[in-house]
């Protein structure tokens, strides 16, 4: 391993929970580690169902070992939480493992009824995250990954949540989506209505981000009607904007440029 260090940077962010009901989504993170391309790498990526497998843990590098607790639903629109700010050995990395506990669910109701999940293997071996290309730390210089938490595919409802007689808590099957900040971009910008000739913004307009049909990642418009989507990698994509009452808007063809922001505006017709 080479003598030189770079600096590495992970912040944590989430695509959005779509339920109104949920008012928190809560995780600990306690410890995170690296490893360098070429270590171990008989450990495979075969899919989300291996993401905690046991195994030795042997040839990574320790980044971070404190408690930090994030309540993911607070990480929108270019929110995020700093995980690891510190020195790393130059090379190249293929593989981290977020170590989590404390998982909670809190609905918004009247109770604020709190559900505590377990977490498979995640406390003992860690979440693996796959990187590929690898993340390059060049000796001198910083490189900084962004965590992506999808809260509404890692939180699994057991039953009908908004029916109390089938409804039995969540499954905790952690998806979360790994961007490189120096080569990624971003899509960002406003919704709004014409109401009686003045433009209103519009919250909670869900925008889906899409390549070839498929859907990258989502996030919500806030109280301002902005919203905001980080990590993507560099490319063509299609956004679409959606709201119960208005008629949902599309645009092909939207660029996005490593280290840059493209920014995307809707203005949304009520359906009547």
């Amino acid at each position: 391993m080479t003598e030189e260090t770079g600096r590495l940077t992970i912040q944590l962010t989430d695509a959005p929970f779509p339920h109104d009901m949920i008012a928190e989504a809560n995780v600990t993170v306690f410890k995170i580690e690296a490893r360098e391309k070429g270590e171990n790498e008989d450990e495979e990526d075969t899919g989300e169902d291996s993401m905690m497998d046991d195994d030795s843990g042997n040839g990574y590098i320790v980044l971070m070992e404190e408690e930090i607790t994030v309540n993911l639903l607070d990480l929108t629109n270019g929110v995020t939480e700093n995980l690891v700010d510190t020195e790393i050995p130059a090379g190249e990395y293929d593989l981290f493992k977020v170590y989590v506990k404390g998982i909670n669910v809190v609905l918004n109701d009247e109770e604020m009824t709190a559900y505590d999940l377990k977490v498979p293997s995640g406390e003992q071996s860690g979440i693996k995250l796959f990187v590929d290309p690898p993340l390059v730390v060049a000796g001198g210089l910083s490189a900084d990954l962004l965590f992506d938490f999808d809260v509404s595919r890692s939180f699994v409802a057991r039953g009908n949540i908004k029916r109390p007689e089938s409804f039995n808590g969540f499954i905790f099957k952690p998806v979360i989506k790994v961007s490189n900040l120096t080569t990624a971009g971003t899509i960002q910008g406003m919704v709004t209505s014409l109401i009686e000739a003045e433009s209103v913004p519009l919250e909670g307009v869900q925008i889906s981000i899409l390549r070839e049909g498929e859907v990258v990642t989502s996030s919500f418009t806030d109280e301002t009607g902005g919203y905001m989507i980080l990590g993507l990698d560099a490319g063509d994509y299609e956004v679409m904007a959606e709201l119960e009452g208005y008629i949902s808007q599309f645009v092909e063809m939207v660029s996005v440029v490593s280290g840059n922001s493209t920014r995307v505006d809707f203005e949304l017709e009520p359906t009547e």
